[in-house]
């Protein structure tokens, strides 16, 4: 099975944005304009909107106008994007218009233009994806990339669907024309995901610094609680900026929410925190993807998860000494992404082998050769083994020092049955031989388990060699 979800990402040590000017955090934040494009029967839906209003727990009214909820969207038109507009209209920002909604917005769109702001698109309409067919989906994508630049004058570059379905990604990808996408909140900075073989970035989203948790139960109760979570957010990401890790903010605002007086203030408040800050990149979402294009362009690298079942064996069959059967476990069962690093694949390599009878493991032990043994003696030991004996000079040892290590192989072997097994990359000649010694007098039960510790140590070890340390 082959696990579709990166569940590792950039790992403990993120890249380095290079945001420009050196920033410490590049602010990016988006208006969404729903307004116009959501459920309703005017629109020739079977129901009213339902989502993200002040009308909590509110439900569709099938086959009927709901007031209430069009003058909430309403609002978000006529009175709440002016008020935004005024507060942001110096600040770039990226707009996700849904594509019928710009259509009945034309002063809006053209206050949008003469801010400088990029307009990406928010579908064809504002309504839930998840059980649209695909190739439903897939032509109402096309239809909002020709309705905005219809709109706009220009195509869209960025799209965020929003409320998706499990097709919504790949068919972002399949259009071809998107220099990002946005439906992703696993990040706090760009990252390529790859769809049938090619590269797509995404730029990921947020729904938790965002003013949709006005219209959630579980979420802000006031603009100072708004803020306070805003504050919190840039504070902890400056911070691990300066610390020499930078990330981005993202921050979602809709007009008939973040729109509304009392809220509005808290977006004043964190513009005037963000702004007492050196060292701050406010910046569209576009800006950010060309950046990251341009500065960590993709780079194809070894995916062991995506590998031929005979290339991977081929490949990684001989990470546990003669034993290719862990390698054939590791593949016929769940990969994904997490297995494409050198930690993940040994960890994984690991499990299998601690999990294999006691029989199989034992046969792993006894396919070890000795330490500077006859084996190596004759060139005999595989290419790992070579290297791994040299790297610790056990391929340059005076008469004395042979002598000795063959009377503590055998010596050992005769105790416990097994050959004696280091990491010898984490020790030097005289550590090597302090162990031996010292080991042999262990009962064999202690020694059967440092063993299969120290073969699983090789494995990662090799596996590091092989795919670097990340």
């Amino acid at each position: 099975m082959r696990y579709s979800r990166d569940m590792i990402g950039y790992g403990p040590r993120t890249p380095d944005p290079q945001w420009p000017g050196n920033a410490r955090i590049a602010v990016q934040i988006v208006i969404n304009y729903e307004e116009g494009g959501e459920n309703s029967v005017e629109h020739g839906d079977a129901a009213s909107e339902a989502f993200l209003s002040e009308i909590i727990g509110c439900q569709p009214w099938p086959g009927q106008r709901h007031w209430n909820m069009e003058s909430i969207y309403d609002y978000g038109a006529r009175a709440g994007f002016w008020r935004l507009h005024r507060l942001l209209k110096d600040v770039p920002v990226t707009v996700y218009g849904v594509a019928t909604a710009l259509e009945r917005a034309p002063e809006q769109v053209a206050a949008m233009q003469e801010a400088g702001w990029e307009i990406a698109t928010h579908g064809y309409k504002w309504i839930d994806y998840r059980d649209i067919p695909r190739e439903v989906e897939a032509e109402h994508i096309a239809r909002a990339v020709e309705l905005h630049t219809r709109v706009t004058g220009e195509r869209p570059r960025g799209f965020y669907q929003g409320r998706t379905s499990m097709n919504t990604v790949g068919l972002g990808c399949e259009e071809g024309g998107f220099e990002y996408l946005a439906d992703t909140i696993a990040d706090d900075l760009p990252y390529w995901h790859v769809h049938n073989g090619k590269p797509q970035l995404m730029v990921p989203y947020t729904m938790d610094a965002n003013d949709m948790r006005f219209s959630s139960g579980q979420g802000f109760g006031t603009g100072v609680e708004f803020f306070d979570y805003l504050r919190d957010s840039f504070d902890v990401l400056y911070a691990e900026g300066e610390a020499g890790a930078p990330k981005m903010m993202s921050i979602g605002l809709h007009c008939r929410l973040a729109g509304r007086p009392g809220r509005a203030m808290a977006v004043k408040r964190f513009l005037d925190h963000a702004r007492n800050h050196e060292g701050v990149w406010f910046a569209t979402r576009l800006d950010i993807a060309r950046h990251w294009a341009g500065t960590h362009p993709w780079q194809p690298r070894p995916r062991p998860s995506q590998m031929e079942r005979a290339a991977f064996v081929e490949t990684f069959g001989g990470i546990y000494e003669h034993s290719p059967w862990i390698a054939e476990r590791v593949w016929d069962g769940e990969m994904g992404a997490i297995h494409d690093t050198a930690a993940g694949l040994a960890a994984r390599m690991a499990q299998v082998f601690r999990s294999a009878s006691d029989e199989e493991r034992l046969a792993v032990l006894l396919a070890h050769p000795d330490l500077a043994g006859k084996l190596a003696a004759a060139k005999r030991l595989t290419a790992d083994s070579t290297a791994e004996q040299a790297s610790a000079g056990l391929d340059s040892l005076t008469d004395a020092e042979r002598a000795e290590f063959d009377r503590l192989n055998t010596a050992y072997v005769e105790k416990h049955g097994f050959p004696f097994i280091i990491a010898v990359r984490d020790h030097d000649k005289p550590g090597i031989m302090a162990a031996m010694r010292r080991r042999i007098d262990n009962d064999t039960a202690t020694e059967r388990v440092e063993a299969e510790r120290q073969v699983s140590r090789i494995g990662a070890l090799r596996l590091q060699q092989m795919l670097g340390s990340n």
